[in-house]
């Protein structure tokens, strides 16, 4: 009892990085679950991660407190990568909208409370249930666990203004556009070839009111490419989720010195 007394402040520094990555991680952020509940597991998640590991015994003064604001630091800038990786599912549903002209048209995602392409958020229900029929959030969960291989509890400082942590951020931030890409481009390719087409059908029959029939066939093409393509898309989802853990694993090294 007396030792589990000596290493409480451990377990706060604990439940302060495993709190502050449930803030931000996809899956375990969105408001549709409850507060209580976050809390909750991430005390239980701490609770057990604090039995599993050796961690330093500690004392309350000004040092800690600067531990417990670099351990914040830590997890809102890991989870706040994973997130925005994450989101190239919507990005990629944002470039597909435009071309089918459904930008017009934003719906309200529940999850996040912000405004979202419709395909955009058809996209990110489907790669939210593959994320965990094939255990990603295990692995996302794994990712908190082992962050203290490279981020020790007792390291004082995170030194952010590193340029290779910089320069990395900004890779990541890159590479989400190109995913987004990625997964758009077979059906934004089909629906660009309609307007080339349209454009010619309007040169060639100019009797034909091309702004009334190009609407409809635009969004049929873009609905039946989706249909075609879907399985390539889930293989970029699945692609996507190794990068995530990848950049969070080396970001993690980075942000531990290595």
């Amino acid at each position: 009892m007396e030792d589990f007394l000596a290493k409480f402040p451990a377990l706060l520094l604990i439940f302060v990085r495993v709190t502050s990555f449930f803030l931000m991680l996809p899956l375990f952020s969105y408001r549709t679950i409850p507060t209580s509940h976050k809390v909750g597991f991430a005390f239980f998640l701490s609770l057990m991660m604090f039995f599993g590991m050796e961690t330093p015994t500690l004392e309350v003064n000004g040092a800690y407190y600067l531990l417990i604001i670099k351990e914040a630091m830590v997890g809102l800038f890991i989870g706040f990568l994973a997130y925005m990786l994450f989101s190239a599912v919507q990005i990629a549903g944002g470039l597909i909208d435009f071309q089918m002209g459904f930008a017009i048209a934003n719906v309200v995602d529940p999850q996040t409370g912000t405004q979202s392409p419709l395909t955009g958020q058809y996209l990110n229900i489907i790669a939210l249930f593959f994320l965990l029929a094939v255990n990603g959030h295990h692995l996302l969960l794994d990712g908190v666990f082992y962050s203290y291989q490279f981020i020790p509890l007792d390291q004082a400082w995170v030194n952010f203004g590193d340029e290779k942590i910089m320069e990395y951020a900004g890779k990541a931030f890159a590479s989400m556009f190109a995913i987004a890409f990625q997964m758009s481009i077979p059906v934004v390719g089909a629906i660009f070839l309609v307007d080339v087409a349209l454009g010619i059908v309007a040169r060639t029959v100019p009797q034909l009111n091309i702004f009334v029939v190009g609407v409809p066939v635009k969004i049929v093409v873009g609905l039946i490419m989706l249909i075609i393509v879907m399985g390539a898309i889930m293989a970029s989802v699945s692609n996507l989720f190794s990068t995530i853990l990848t950049t969070m694993r080396d970001m993690m090294n980075l942000m531990g010195g290595s």
